[in-house]
């Protein structure tokens, strides 16, 4: 409720400030008129159109009189010159003014009135009236006396028409838009045909721009008929009432709109900035993801290459505890996958959580056939409660944690503990690769391993500064996990719980790309929810109880201004001003150009394929998942922005939120098994 709020204020202010720059029916050059001209009387009368006991009356101005009228602004570029000339001719003149651009500068307006100027409407966005139909004339209208009133305290009665010059070019539709115009009580002002002599009275007319101050220079240092008077349209005709001071609600309402306006051009402002921005932190991070991914894998291969010095296989034992909540679906295939492991020797401690199903009874079937299978039952608890449980159970001292949904590659666990050879190493992350990819959810999960999660344990390795081993495939050193005091309960994401502490303890935590477990994904939208929802709401926990990290020195402080701000910015900041992002995209879209914004489109969607055929390559997997990726971007992407939003509203709240256990169905397992060989 409060994000769509949030996105319906959005999209108004969106819609206001383009509205107001034009970008929402927009100006454009007036027509060339083919309809009827407008009735003779109107074309052969006065310049000045009012009516008065419900009759049309028409008015010239007395003879040489001579009222200067500019159309549009105020600009700043050109309306203080013109002011500065009129002030120096002592000389006074009409400013019919948009409403849009009086609300931008109200400074401005307020000049204009201190200095003795008349003020009138010219519509809120110059629109056209004769193309406009009566609703939004009215709108028009209406808004520029809201400007107005909030700008200078004024009302004005007097208005020009946009596009239109003098009443003998009037047509039809434009005299109908005058018409209901003077009928709601407004003067309407044209000007005088070019050919109307000066020393006979007339209205003259400017498009505000530099080339009417220039014009205005000229006319009024050397009037062609001699001495001539200056005035307003107001004054020239004795109308006290054609602009006219406001007060109390209606000056309060156009205060408002003011106000609304600036929020809004702020608003257009600031998203347009934010989206340059987002563009280039994202491209910033492609590159770097890349970059230090190519810095990896020359590591990787430097440390492959025949001849280099590596020290000989790590063979000690191993103990992997296997948390167990209503795991029936999988937990027969994860003990089978690992009793068939390379490895020399494997203890198995299943630790069933108090489950409902036969997850026990299977456990205990295969313990049967194979004394390295121990299995612990205990009332539920939760998986970090499991996991302490198994830690107390093993007789080793390197501990590989896994998921009870998880199979193994044969050499996963061999692969996986090498890096412990080296005693700085704390921790190792596995290469969690997702088994039910036939779907396009699968795929598009499967996608966001391969490019996201891999991509990034591999930038977190070379930076030392790695969150998280997932909880699927990750081997410990005992006396890290000690140093840690066991897996926390604190959090929902008890694997990054643990990893950060791991690194904030000065531990080094890698990645292991060669050793590749299997994992079952959501199959359904709402399932995916709840998984992913736990695991960036514990993702945001972890963050906070570990946030000193961000000021520690040492290892602890290189994680917590690596690690955290990479979470902070790229998993927390840019997913929740995403949904805004994406309203301001379908603005530019519908208003801003199609073709701009779709070749901004198709551009971050070549490059987003470019990187993920990178990471495709890098983990070897075949290409056929990419069809996917476009449709990826404009869906799943966004779901996953909206559980960010979810997950950090929950925390400002303060809520606690329960533990998501996905439902398995075990069509991981199946889907291997129908794999080629």
């Amino acid at each position: 409720m409060l994000l769509g709020l949030t996105l319906a204020v959005a999209a108004t202010a969106l819609v206001f400030a383009g509205y107001g720059r034009h970008e929402i029916a927009p100006r454009t050059a007036a027509p060339a008129r083919d309809c009827a001209p407008a009735p003779a009387a109107v074309r052969g009368g006065g310049p000045v159109l009012s009516a008065a006991g419900g009759r049309l009356r028409s008015t010239h101005l007395p003879a040489r009189t001579v009222a200067l009228t500019y159309d549009g602004g105020p600009d700043p570029a050109w309306t203080p010159r013109l002011l500065d000339v009129l002030a120096a001719h002592h000389a006074r003149a009409t400013f019919f003014l948009t409403g849009a651009d009086a609300a931008a500068h109200p400074d401005l307006v307020r000049r204009i009135r201190d200095e003795g100027h008349q003020i009138g409407s010219h519509t809120y966005t110059d629109a056209d009236l004769a193309q406009a139909g009566p609703a939004r004339a009215r709108l028009e209208l209406a808004l520029t006396q809201n400007a107005l009133a909030g700008t200078a305290g004024l009302g004005t009665r007097l208005l020009r028409l946009p596009h239109t010059a003098s009443v003998g070019t009037l047509c039809a539709a434009e005299w109908d838009a005058g018409r209901r115009a003077v009928d709601a009580g407004y003067v309407l002002v044209a000007a005088d045909a070019p050919e109307r002599a000066l020393a006979r009275g007339a209205i003259r007319q400017y498009t505000g721009s530099p080339a009417a101050v220039d014009a205005t220079e000229r006319l009024l240092a050397h009037p062609p008929a001699g001495k001539l008077t200056f005035t307003t349209v107001g004054a020239g005709l004795g109308l006290t009432d054609a602009a006219y001071p406001v007060g109390g609600a209606n000056r309060a309402k156009g205060t408002a709109v003011v106000g609304a306006q600036a929020v809004s051009r702020f608003f257009a402002d600031a998203m347009t900035w934010l989206m340059v921005a987002a563009g280039v932190v994202t491209l910033a991070r492609l590159v770097l993801l890349f970059t230090v991914a190519r810095v990896h894998v020359r590591r990787v291969r430097g440390g492959r290459r025949r001849g280099a010095h590596r020290p000989p296989p790590l063979t000690d034992p191993v103990t992997v505890i296997v948390p167990a909540y209503n795991e029936e679906a999988g937990i027969e295939a994860t003990l089978r996958s690992l009793l068939a492991s390379t490895h020399p020797y494997v203890q198995i401690v299943v630790v069933d959580d108090g489950s409902t199903d036969r997850t026990f009874e299977l456990a205990e079937a295969v313990r049967a056939e194979d004394p390295r299978v121990m299995v612990v039952r205990q009332p539920n608890a939760g998986k970090a409660a499991a996991l302490n449980t198994g830690l107390s159970w093993a007789e080793f001292d390197i501990v590989v944690m896994i998921d009870g949904d998880t199979v193994f590659e044969p050499d996963a666990i061999r692969r996986l503990i090498q890096p412990l050879a080296d005693p700085r190493v704390g921790a190792v992350s596995g290469n969690t690769k997702v088994g039910n990819r036939q779907g396009v959810l699968g795929r598009w999960q499967h996608l966001e391993y391969v490019i996201g999660f891999n991509l990034d344990r591999r930038m977190f390795d070379v930076l030392q500064c790695m969150p998280t081993v997932p909880g699927a495939i990750g081997a410990f050193r005992r006396q890290a996990l000690a140093e840690a005091g066991g897996v926390s309960e604190d959090t929902l994401a008890e694997d990054t719980d643990l990893t950060m502490a791991l690194c904030r303890a000065g531990w080094r935590v890698v990645y292991e790309e060669s050793a590749i477990a299997w994992t079952e994904a959501p199959a359904t939208v709402r399932q995916l929810w709840k998984q992913r929802y736990r695991w960036c709401y514990g993702t945001l926990q972890a963050m906070w109880k570990h946030r000193r990290a961000l000021v520690e020195r040492g290892a602890g402080g290189r994680f917590g201004r690596r690690g955290l701000t990479y979470l902070a910015v790229f998993q927390t900041l840019l997913p929740l001003l995403a949904p805004l992002v994406d309203v301001f995209a379908v603005y530019g879209l519908l208003f801003q150009g199609a073709g701009q914004a779709l070749g901004v489109w198709l551009g971050f969607t070549a490059v987003q394929v470019a990187g993920a055929v990178y990471a495709l390559r890098l983990d070897r997997e075949k290409f056929e998942p990419l069809w996917t990726l476009p449709l990826q971007i404009v869906v799943y992407r966004q779901l996953m922005y909206l559980v960010v939003v979810q997950s950090v509203v929950t925390a400002l709240l303060g809520s606690r939120l329960r533990w998501h256990r996905m439902q398995r169905t075990g069509s991981a397992t199946d889907a291997l098994r129908r794999q080629p060989a």
